[in-house]
């Protein structure tokens, strides 16, 4: 049987966090703080590896960031395999940063049929950034 989970005051927000591993993971951790992302924990291996590290979004959520040569082998994707949705609800602000820095557009900030306002960026190395108002 579905159930249907309609937020309220006693439901608890956990999340959804998506993990991305890249080349060059610091760098990474540099474009995403440029978009208005938050220093989280960062956790390097002896051989230099970002092992795991977060990057917070200030109104909810992380992305997790380490390096795509892990020496465990575990939780490494492929290059610009990702597609993340990140919810604002100052998406001109984002739009802005993103500007300022330079990040390929692939979809201009634009108001969608469901009545969302959002663009896409591409980072670095492939992964795309959708950054909008909708939240579900």
């Amino acid at each position: 049987m579905d159930e249907t989970i309609t937020p309220g005051p006693s439901t608890t927000d956990h999340n959804v966090w998506v993990g991305l591993s890249y080349e060059d993971p610091l760098a990474a951790r540099d474009w995403l703080r440029a978009l208005g992302f938050r220093d989280g924990i960062l956790v390097e291996g002896e051989h230099g590896e970002v092992v795991h590290s977060e990057m917070v979004w200030p109104e909810g959520g992380r992305v997790m960031v380490s390096s795509r040569a892990r020496a465990d082998g575990t939780f490494v994707s492929a290059p610009g395999a990702a597609t993340v949705y990140v919810v604002t609800d100052d998406v001109e602000a984002v739009h802005e940063r993103a500007q300022r820095l330079g990040a390929r557009v692939v979809r201009p900030l634009a108001t969608s049929d469901y009545g969302s306002s959002e663009f896409s960026v591409v980072d670095p190395e492939g992964n795309s950034f959708s950054f909008g108002t909708y939240s579900g």
